[in-house]
């Protein structure tokens, strides 16, 4: 009684948001059509954010966010990922064995509020991040700063011994701990950006973690847009910015992101002239749109892994032969053709095979027989004795339909019994930063164009890694890789990481990504790219008629 109950509950709820969703109009915002002669830009963002505080956040909806709000040394290129675009630098030159790099930043480039921004202010972002008290989950990406992992680990609490300095007012060099030509395209994501410090130091200071400087009045950003509204669990809007560089370059007038988690309203809302983008289509229309409205559906290649995470601390998923038993009975072809729908591609390592020069290993494969006798040899012949896990998914359709696929494999192959837990998106974050799950769904996307960017995340103590995993063979390949720059001994070393990695399986991969979403005909500068990152300075709303 009290679970049907909680089914009703839960449906009013969905039918409550249902109903603001698709009276959007009624609410002042425009529709679609609206959108398109005021130049205002309408995209599903999945779910609401957990926050816009750079060092405090690592997931995709807030991604999408904080690059229309603010810029780093080096932009998203509007076409391809792995070119760079100047953003704050308008020129940067490097010495020979790209270990060095100087940055020479723009005289026009300012914050919202008018102020210049300056060299000082990306010193002042770097220190922040990599202060071990602030818990940035992002620190591990300035490592290749020389310096920078010592500053965070505390073995030196001076930050001048990290290897970056603001020669001038606008000149700044940071120096490397290796040869490294792929720097430049690790400079796009956010945790290289500057910050406002005046803003921080008002709002709490360096430590601060309220998130108080990121409110609407509060936020000073150097972006293309500044944040105009936000109506948690509603929408925020952010609107051009009037002290923007490149602000004659952008013609769009304004961006409003929706917080919608279930991909069945999203789709409706796009249909009914709701939406320009839906992020997600259900798995179950893809081939409704496939046939019906080719125009809207986009199905593009994406730099990313599916995958389930254990909870290494936990028993029994602190024995490897567990965790291998699980990642070997999951028919991968069978869910890409049967459930996900979307054309991603089974994965059988954890890095996707979207490298040239990086070998792609097939390190795990659908062997029910090998994963029952791995089972049996932990101390659960058929199963007998394994307790009841719990599987944890943000709210989506499409993860819940994936959960269940994998929950009745296990069942079918292993005789276990894995219940599932959905929660929405900040709670499932805290969860997992706090090791509070047995599995849990996860997913990545590239910061970058290079294995590193899906390696890196497994060291000790990286705020990414959320498994409770650490092995220090590991983090020496990593290390000794970061140094090596591009060259051949750093895909030997990752590769021999991601060895490692699979062989003590603190994650199983389940399929590498490809983004099927719906885009209505009217966006113009929208292009595929492999990491999904889209410069909304060059994207704008053509007037002619969307087909219904």
């Amino acid at each position: 009684m009290l679970n049907r109950l909680f089914q009703i509950v839960k449906q009013l709820s969905a039918l409550v948001g249902l109903v603001f969703w698709m009276g959007c109009s009624e609410t002042g915002l425009p529709d679609a059509d609206e959108g398109v002669k005021q130049q205002i830009l309408l995209l599903g963002n999945g779910s609401e954010p957990q926050g816009l505080d750079l060092h405090l956040v690592g997931g995709v909806p807030e991604n999408r966010i904080i690059s229309a709000l603010f810029e780093g040394l080096i932009a998203y290129h509007p076409t391809s990922d792995e070119l760079p675009e100047p953003g704050v630098a308008e020129r940067w030159e490097t010495n020979a064995d790209a270990s060095t790099w100087r940055f020479f930043l723009r005289e026009d480039a300012r914050w919202s509020n008018g102020d210049p921004v300056l060299a000082s202010d990306f010193l002042y972002a770097y220190e922040r991040i990599l202060t071990a008290e602030l818990g940035a989950q992002y620190a591990n990406m300035l490592y290749v700063m020389k310096g920078a992992e010592a500053f965070h680990t505390g073995k030196t609490n001076d930050f001048e011994e990290v290897g970056v300095k603001a020669l001038d007012a606008r000149t700044l060099e940071i120096q490397l701990i290796g040869s490294m030509p792929h720097f430049i395209n690790m400079l796009k994501h956010y945790s290289w950006f500057p910050l406002h410090r005046p803003t921080i130091e008002r709002f709490g200071g360096l430590l601060d973690r309220s998130g108080a400087w990121t409110q609407v009045g509060n936020m000073v950003g150097n972006g293309a847009f500044r944040l105009n509204v936000w109506k948690p669990d509603q929408y925020i809007k952010v609107v051009k910015s009037e002290t923007y560089w490149d602000r004659k370059e952008v013609r769009l007038n304004g961006i409003i992101f929706f917080p919608i988690p279930d991909s069945s309203t999203e789709k409706r809302m796009f249909e009914s002239g709701r939406l320009h983008l839906a992020y997600e289509v259900p798995q179950n229309d893809i081939e409704y749109m496939r046939k019906e409205h080719p125009e809207w559906l986009h199905i593009d290649p994406l730099l990313g892994v599916y995958y389930y995470g254990f909870n290494t601390q936990r028993k029994p998923l602190d024995d490897r032969r567990v965790r291998h038993a699980l990642a070997m009975a999951i028919d991968r072809e069978t869910l890409v053709e049967k459930v996900s729908l979307g054309g991603q591609i089974p994965a059988t390592s954890f890095v996707p095979a979207m490298f040239d020069r990086y070998p792609s290993v097939d390190y795990v494969t659908y062997d029910p027989v090998r994963a029952r006798a791995l089972l049996a040899a932990a101390g659960f012949p058929n199963g007998e004795g394994f307790p009841v896990l719990k599987l944890l998914f943000n709210t989506s359709n499409g993860h819940r339909k994936i959960a269940e696929a994998i929950v009745e494999m296990w069942h079918r192959e292993l005789n276990v019994s894995i219940t599932l837990l959905n929660k929405e998106w900040r709670v499932f974050l805290s969860d997992l930063e706090h090791l509070d799950f047995d599995i849990a769904r996860k997913g990545w996307v590239g910061d970058y164009a290079n294995p590193m960017t899906f390696l890196d995340l497994y060291t000790s103590g990286n705020g990414n890694n959320e498994t409770g995993w650490s092995n220090q063979d590991y983090d020496q390949l990593i290390d000794e890789a970061m140094r090596a720059g591009n060259s051949d001994a750093q895909i030997e070393r990752l590769s021999e990481a991601e060895g490692v990695l699979m062989a003590e399986m603190p994650v199983a991969p389940i399929y590498w990504y490809t983004r099927a979403y719906l885009l209505d005909e009217r966006v113009e500068g929208w292009h595929p790219t492999i990491l999904d990152n889209h410069p909304y300075k060059y994207i704008y709303l053509k007037a002619d008629g969307r087909s219904h």
